[in-house]
């Protein structure tokens, strides 16, 4: 009886540690999973990346409309070059946006991105972007940003963006979470 007792409680044990480890595992895998599961779905404004524009042009015309933002963490003054750009679906069109660093001191500054409305995430390509990597800003320098894009012809077929006549692609700058070291802080403000 005391035998099956244990076994039975091991069985338990072992259960119960499992269950705790898919958990943990689950949880490791969350940000990953969502990130790539908005980046698949266009989900919450997700724009897509692409290796080249459409070959064909739709009639459809859209406004884009360009927004920045800074965290307050960040010393950078942020902002489209020019605030909006009308194009046709499937056109490739290139815009900047300009950053400087007010603060006294190189920093190093990555960029999030989404679209509104949300549902037009999954026809926003991005064919080149300033966001796909980390910027450094040498103290006082300023630096005009690429982000070259275009809106999927496709979207001309989905009935539930017939009410959309414009796209807002959103930046936010936030403090990259390792910054420079002084080494190559010294070497990035001398170039």
């Amino acid at each position: 009886m005391a035998r099956a007792s244990r076994r039975r409680n091991a069985a338990t044990a072992a259960a119960l540690l499992g269950i705790v480890a898919g958990m943990g595992g689950l949880a490791y895998a969350s940000v990953p999973l969502y990130q790539w599961f908005c980046q698949v779905t266009g989900y919450g404004g997700t724009t897509q990346v692409a290796a080249d524009a459409p070959a064909k042009l739709h009639d459809r015309s859209v406004t884009i409309r360009f927004n920045a933002d800074v965290n307050s963490a960040l010393p950078w003054r942020f902002q489209p070059v020019q605030r909006s750009v009308r194009v046709k679906l499937g056109e490739e069109m290139l815009a900047f946006y300009r950053a400087r660093n007010v603060g006294d001191r190189p920093v190093t500054g990555t960029a999030t991105f989404n679209v509104t409305p949300p549902k037009a995430g999954p026809y926003f390509a991005k064919l080149d972007c300033f966001c796909f990597t980390e910027q450094t800003l040498a103290a006082g320098d300023s630096v005009d940003m690429p982000v070259s894009f275009f809106v999927d012809p496709e979207m001309a077929k989905d009935r539930n963006l017939d009410d959309v006549t414009t796209i807002t692609l959103s930046y936010t700058f936030f403090a990259a979470p390792e910054q420079p070291d002084t080494a190559r802080s010294a070497r990035v403000a001398a170039n």
